[in-house]
């Protein structure tokens, strides 16, 4: 193919605020949707299990499309197809606003799932192909630190509107955002091409079906027990069709998920580690929001600013993070990064008792603020930067879907934990199921960090010969 100039620098800081505003949108209706989960729970009369699949529907929803987007992208356009699934998630924001009960909720909140699973990948593609290399540090941590504004003010916005207004008008936030970031992006955004390739539909399938029954099993497994013939037959199942998916994707000839990038130490590694931090962070996100508002009696808004510390630390030092990591190396800020996370997860989970003061909470949660912060841009570059440029769709998409499968599984594995030791019938009920739970956080940012000592900075020669110029720029 015939390279077509890239985009002038202008057009290039236009990529770079469009696709942060993508991004800012999907964060912000995560974490806003997190905070206001008791006010959910009151007046929706829904228990725990209830809570979790307004999450969890979004999150199986979110991984099992990403990929499917990423090969639409390179086969359809990037531009065309991101715009769309912009277009589906404004949409299906609105439906979640207008849900009368937790069902349609849960449903709108499926739909809205597939969009983000279109803007994510996309978006992060879009930036780091019409980015040179040597750039790309700073400018994942950039497009890391701007969404980051919705990391800091998620907690805080979800609260003010489900205090002062209605839960059902958080989900109103993202449409405005959404038809303004429509308009512009069709007028400025660059259009690039990856090579089309054949929708593995059959793939999508199998994985899907394998991750909602293991989710199921341990979103039940707290009422049933371990021994309940539902649960066993469901963790079979689920096992049966994930081991099935492997084997199509070795076999195909078009796989969503191409087995052969996992030769490549750094790829899959490093996607291992983002299943392992994204589980750790999810779930720590979900049970400090339950334990400020259920056991501590905070309303929304005072527990979206004592989670200011914590949440807002990407805006800071994420772009910080990239740009250093570029200059030094991406490992000894990852490892650091993920330390970090595993130290204040641990310190809050040793002190997360009634009797601690919120402060000392604030700051353990601070610590593992800053290492997320400092891991946000360096594994997913880490992981990119291994791959060809052609690849770098599929790449994305897989390093999307390992994220949300991490905090698909740990929100069910955290929630399975309190629910064994703990209810959210009185505060000392919902503090003796918090602090062991949180545990099952610190375990996953444990081991998040010894993977990442795995993660090396090298390409395969395959992919260090295979040429960049299957990605093509469309001015347009």
């Amino acid at each position: 193919m015939t390279n077509i100039p890239t985009p002038s620098t202008t057009r290039l800081r236009w990529v770079l605020g469009l696709m942060s505003t993508a991004y800012f949108m999907v964060v912000l209706d995560s974490l806003v949707v997190i905070t206001a989960l008791p006010q959910m729970q009151r007046d929706l009369h829904a228990d725990l299990a209830s809570l979790q699949w307004t999450v969890n529907s979004y999150g199986i929803a979110f991984a099992a499309g990403i990929i499917t987007a990423a090969a639409l992208g390179d086969r359809f356009g990037r531009r065309r197809v991101f715009n769309l699934g912009l277009a589906l998630f404004t949409l299906s924001s609105a439906a979640c606003a207008l849900a009368p009960d937790i069902g349609v909720l849960v449903a709108a909140r499926t739909v809205q799932g597939l969009g983000a699973a279109v803007v994510m990948p996309l978006s992060l593609t879009i930036l780091t192909t019409a980015f040179p290399p040597q750039r790309r540090g700073l400018i994942v941590g950039v497009y890391g630190g701007l969404a980051g504004l919705a990391v800091a003010a998620g907690p805080i916005v979800g609260g003010v509107v489900a205090e002062r207004l209605d839960w059902h008008w958080i989900f109103w936030l993202n449409v405005p955002i959404g038809l303004v970031a429509l308009v512009l992006g069709a007028r400025l955004l660059p259009e690039s091409h990856g090579v089309p390739e054949r929708l593995d539909l059959v793939g999508v399938g199998l994985v899907s079906g394998g991750v909602v029954n293991l989710v199921w099993a341990l979103v039940r497994t707290a009422g049933l027990g371990w021994s309940s013939p539902e649960i066993l037959s469901t963790l079979l199942v689920g096992a049966a069709l994930l081991a099935a998916f492997v084997g199509w994707e070795r076999r195909t000839g078009e796989p969503m998920v191409p087995m052969r990038l996992f030769r490549n130490q750094a790829f899959a590694v490093g996607n291992l580690t983002t299943f392992l931090m994204s589980g750790a962070t999810f779930a720590a996100a979900f049970l400090v929001t339950q334990e400020f508002q259920f056991a501590r009696g905070y309303s929304p808004i005072a527990a979206g600013v004592r989670l200011l510390p914590f949440f807002g630390t990407p805006m800071v030092v994420s772009p910080i993070a990239g740009a250093l990591s570029d200059r030094i190396g991406r490992r000894p800020i990852m490892l650091t990064g993920l330390a970090l996370q595993a130290l204040g997860y641990a310190w809050a989970a040793v002190r997360g008792s009634l009797a601690t003061s919120w402060v000392e909470l604030v700051v353990a949660l601070l610590v593992a603020g800053i290492g997320i912060s400092m891991a946000l841009p360096t594994v997913p570059t880490a992981v990119l930067s291994a791959v060809a440029e052609h690849e770098m769709g599929k790449a994305s998409g897989v390093n999307y879907m390992a994220q949300r499968f991490g905090a698909v599984f740990s929100i069910a594995i955290a929630s399975a934990v309190f629910a064994a030791h703990g209810h959210l019938g009185d505060p000392a009920s919902v503090t003796a199921g918090f602090r062991p739970a949180l545990w099952s956080c610190v375990v996953f940012a444990v081991l998040a960090a010894l993977t990442a000592f795995a993660i090396t900075g090298r390409r395969t020669e395959a992919h260090a010969d295979t040429p960049a110029a299957d990605d093509v720029f469309v001015a347009a």
